[in-house]
């Protein structure tokens, strides 16, 4: 009876401890960082590692006066050694904290993708409107973007009526997917996203801590996921993909929620002043350079070629290194302290961070609509478009400040300031 009763009180805490899930927040204009894979407006904490489960095994046996066979590597990968637990004198059956992993994470899939059953998707060429009645008739109160998500509540007539944000009305059925179609399409048009939650998050070439490190990464940056193993995930950097420990990320999917139309009305707004304000601090710039006797630091513009003198001004330093976390144009500076330096120049703060650039200015929608000046965010990275489908940035510490082909990599946005 004792040998039962311990087996199952660690069993019980072991698989408690694996319970997980996350939460689906979307931006109307753009991806957010959010975390993921629920329905919209939920929150779960994503799964506790295998490390934590085996600790929590160890701390509940020693709780019992037991002896405990076994290691936890610094990882959480190194699983205990399959041999057993004395508990009060009697022998405990090996905990297989493996199983336990597989189990957790197939029912948290399956929870997922009950979950994806009741988004609705849009799938458009530009949008579907929102309207306040199931009826074309309807006041429009919004836009559900293409392959933007809403939480569907129920159907009238051929019309979903869902929740997308702020934005809460019905959508003409023939324009979206919902319920099982909805399940696979969702894993599609979301993005899988690790935050970083440490200072500098080593990136490896291989899932272990003993592997060669591929390149370096800094707090709150956004890496697209590709992959997901026990305890790491497989990631995109300017350096190629590497593996990073799942306990210094937070893991999330993005998706893109409708816009109302007084948040579209807002947002144009904001769009506008900003513009504005960037074109003066522009001026300015290029007066207090012009008085200064300092004719290089600016190129001289007019009008709505700011963007293009940006471009240019940031082709000078090609050739200067790339040094991790520095932001001197000539002396060195990484991806996101080039941007801001070039920037500076033209009495333009932006943050010193590639995540943080992915909502500086307004969304242009994509390379296409891309002009010279524009900032391209990608995984990790982020770059100065200069015209003809090309790229300037702070690469990697072996090739500096280079020019590159803008889809080098997959964009995740284009942003633009003036």
């Amino acid at each position: 009876m004792a040998r039962f009763a311990g087996k199952t009180a660690i069993c019980a805490m072991a698989a408690a401890m694996l319970v997980s899930g996350s939460k689906i927040t979307v931006g109307a204009t753009g991806l957010t960082s959010m975390l993921p894979a629920a329905g919209l407006g939920l929150e779960l904490s994503e799964g506790q590692s295998v490390k934590t489960v085996k600790e929590g095994v160890i701390s509940k046996a020693k709780q019992n006066n037991a002896s405990v066979s076994g290691t936890v590597s610094e990882n959480g990968l190194s699983v205990l050694e399959n041999k057993s637990i004395t508990v009060d004198k009697e022998i405990v059956e090996p905990v297989d904290t493996q199983a336990l992993l597989e189990e957790a994470k197939s029912k948290e899939t399956k929870a997922e993708e009950e979950k994806f059953k009741s988004l609705v998707i849009a799938q458009v060429n530009d949008y579907v409107n929102v309207r306040d009645i199931p009826s074309e008739e309807g006041e429009i109160v919004g836009k559900l973007y293409d392959e933007s998500v809403g939480h569907f509540e129920e159907e009238v007539d051929g019309w979903y009526r869902i929740v997308s944000g702020s934005c809460i009305g019905y959508v003409k059925g023939e324009y979206c997917v919902t319920g099982e179609d909805a399940v696979e399409l969702a894993k599609e048009v979301g993005i899988r996203l690790a935050t970083v939650t440490t200072t500098t998050l080593k990136v490896r070439e291989e899932p272990s801590t003993e592997a060669t490190v591929l390149g370096l990464v800094p707090i709150e940056d956004e890496l697209i996921v590709s992959e997901e193993l026990d305890g790491w995930v497989k990631v995109d950097i300017e350096e190629g993909f590497g593996y990073v420990s799942t306990d210094y990320v937070s893991l999330s999917t993005e998706f893109i929620e409708a816009e109302s139309k007084e948040e579209e009305e807002a947002r144009l707004e904001k769009e506008r002043r900003e513009r504005e304000a960037a074109r003066e601090a522009a001026a300015r710039a290029r007066t207090e350079s012009s008085s200064s006797g300092n004719k290089q630091a600016v190129p001289a513009v007019s009008g709505d070629g700011t963007g293009s003198s940006v471009a240019q001004y940031a082709l000078q330093f090609v050739g200067n290194p790339y040094v991790y976390g520095g932001t001197s144009l000539t002396n060195g500076a990484d991806c996101s302290g080039f941007v801001m330096s070039v920037y500076a120049n033209f009495g333009i703060s932006l943050p010193h961070s590639s995540a943080g650039d992915r909502n500086v200015g307004y969304d242009v929608g994509g390379l296409d609509n891309a002009i010279p000046g524009d900032i391209v965010c990608y995984s990790g990275h982020v770059a100065i478009y200069i015209g003809n489908g090309q790229i300037v940035h702070a690469s990697t510490a072996r090739t500096g400040i280079i020019v590159s082909s803008a889809t080098y990599r997959q964009p995740l946005c284009v942003r633009r300031i003036f």
